[in-house]
């Protein structure tokens, strides 16, 4: 059985923008990747409201759609790719390959679907546990991915 790879993305969510902001994924040796994503235009909204989101943060310090989109083909082809269930993540992924006119090389998958032996509801509670006893903020991407690797590690589908 390979690594199981995981990902996590972070997004802006306002009553007239729904778009990735920053996303993590896992790679077969375990490492971690981490980018803040620069928003295509026209993903923002007409009135430029974005809620908490800064703008210019992403703009400034985020990697552009075609490299981010290129990155992920590399890292994650063929593959299914684990998230927390409890985001919109399928939409942002579509979103964020969308705009390039591509379509995803991978397949997103509830993280239910490969630890069975729990209910969505206790993986959610032990996921939750995880952050809090590992201090992680959840509001960052790589923090959602390292808390789906102990879950699987602890469930005896990883190595270490």
């Amino acid at each position: 059985m390979s690594t199981p790879r995981f990902l996590d993305i972070e997004y802006c969510q306002t009553d007239d923008a729904l778009f990735p902001t920053a996303i993590a994924w896992s790679l077969g040796d375990g490492r971690m990747k981490t980018v803040i994503i620069a928003p295509d235009d026209d993903w923002l909204p007409a009135d430029g409201d974005l809620g908490d989101v800064d703008l210019n943060y992403l703009e400034e310090q985020g990697v552009p759609l075609l490299e981010l989109v290129r990155e992920l083909h590399q890292d994650l082809p063929d593959q299914t790719v684990y998230v927390d269930g409890f985001d919109p993540d399928e939409i942002l992924i579509d979103k964020l390959f969308g705009a390039v006119g591509q379509e995803p090389p991978f397949e997103i998958a509830p993280i239910a679907e490969l630890i069975t032996g729990l209910d969505i509801d206790t993986l959610e509670d032990q996921r939750r546990q995880l952050m809090i006893d590992e201090g992680l903020e959840p509001q960052l991407p790589e923090n959602g991915v390292y808390a789906l690797l102990l879950l699987a590690r602890g469930e005896g589908l990883l190595d270490g």
